[in-house]
């Protein structure tokens, strides 16, 4: 009975500890981008918080101008865990400065690549390196609801990058050269036309960033625009809707880090630190990346693949008490 007593009692202790926590913590929304390697990550951090840290965790969909636009002005949600903040540099400096907006850790710690890529065997077989080779051969990149034309595939509606794709497309004169910008409706829809490419033994031209799952399956070639970064013109014009005029300007290395508001670091010191710390590889998110599009997984799949398989890498996100009540929970 005794033996008994002293269980409930410190089941009981445990109980108040985490309660403690969570009130400490709160709760937190974070967005669910919606594309692999954000989506895994933001499971990764509901998983590591709810159990290491004592918080309520809620996912929210999110996608990277909606949800900094929505943190920058509602304050919601708490987190973005992969912001790609090339695209949202200026106005989130502001924000930085304003004391509305924090930046935490650099999720990917090499940065992220963005740019045109066509499959490494045309690119050899033509002997195209740079956007401006690309663009003499419209009849290699099929697509366009008009065979006479060439295909330069764009980004789903709410991506940022559907804006510089669009300002690129313009800024190289491609329409003029043959080609047609082409939709493809959704993140489903870009890799679905990469794979039929590549299916069919057909060219492919258009955006596409990494770490991603699919630069891991198939071997595509990222293209030279000619001309380097100029910062001025991409954040006056470059990443600017409907830009009057244009230039070719390349994409800089990508900064892709967790961003949260002034609320989520008052309400949840407790997990600053975690926030601030964390952080992999573009190897490691690839490798991640693969086995859920090999598996069909879920995002909350990914995460579970993760943190089973690479107790080596996030173990350092976190001291050694919060490792193992994760462990625990897993």
């Amino acid at each position: 009975m005794k033996k008994l007593m002293l269980t409930a009692a410190a089941g009981a202790m445990t109980l108040m500890a985490n309660s403690a926590m969570a009130e400490e913590c709160g709760t937190v929304t974070m967005a669910e981008m919606n594309w692999a390697s954000a989506g895994a990550i933001a499971h990764i951090d509901k998983i590591i918080l709810e159990n290491g840290y004592g918080c309520n965790v809620e996912l929210v969909t999110g996608d990277t101008m909606p949800t900094f636009t929505s943190m920058n002005e509602k304050g919601q949600p708490d987190v973005a865990p992969e912001l790609w903040i090339n695209a949202v540099r200026e106005p989130l400096d502001k924000a930085v400065a304003a004391g509305d907006l924090i930046i935490g850790g650099e999720i990917l710690n090499e940065g992220g690549v963005e740019g045109f890529w066509v499959p490494t065997s045309l690119a050899e077989k033509h002997n195209i390196k740079t956007v401006e080779d690309a663009l003499k051969h419209p009849e290699l990149f099929p697509g366009a609801e008009d065979d006479s034309k060439g295909a330069w595939f764009t980004c789903p509606t709410g991506w940022n990058c559907r804006i510089t794709t669009g300002n690129q497309f313009r800024a190289f004169g491609a329409e003029e050269k043959g080609f047609v910008l082409v939709d493809p409706g959704s993140a489903a829809g870009l890799d679905g036309s990469i794979a039929r490419a590549f299916e069919r033994g057909q060219g492919w031209l258009g955006y596409y960033w990494a770490p991603t799952s699919i630069l891991g399956k198939y071997d595509m070639t990222l293209l030279d625009f000619g001309v380097g970064h100029d910062k001025e013109h991409w954040d006056s014009c470059t990443v600017i809707e409907d830009c009057a005029d244009p230039k070719p300007n390349a994409w800089v290395a990508s900064e892709v880090f967790t961003v949260v508001t002034d609320e989520f670091a008052e309400k949840a010191g407790v997990a600053m630190d975690y926030i601030k710390g964390r952080s992999w590889d573009n190897h490691t998110a690839g490798k991640v990346l693969a086995w859920m599009s090999d598996n069909q997984a879920t995002n909350e799949d990914g995460a579970y693949f993760f943190l089973e398989n690479f107790e080596d890498v996030w173990t350092q996100w976190v001291t050694p008490e919060v490792a193992e009540k994760v462990k625990k929970a897993l």
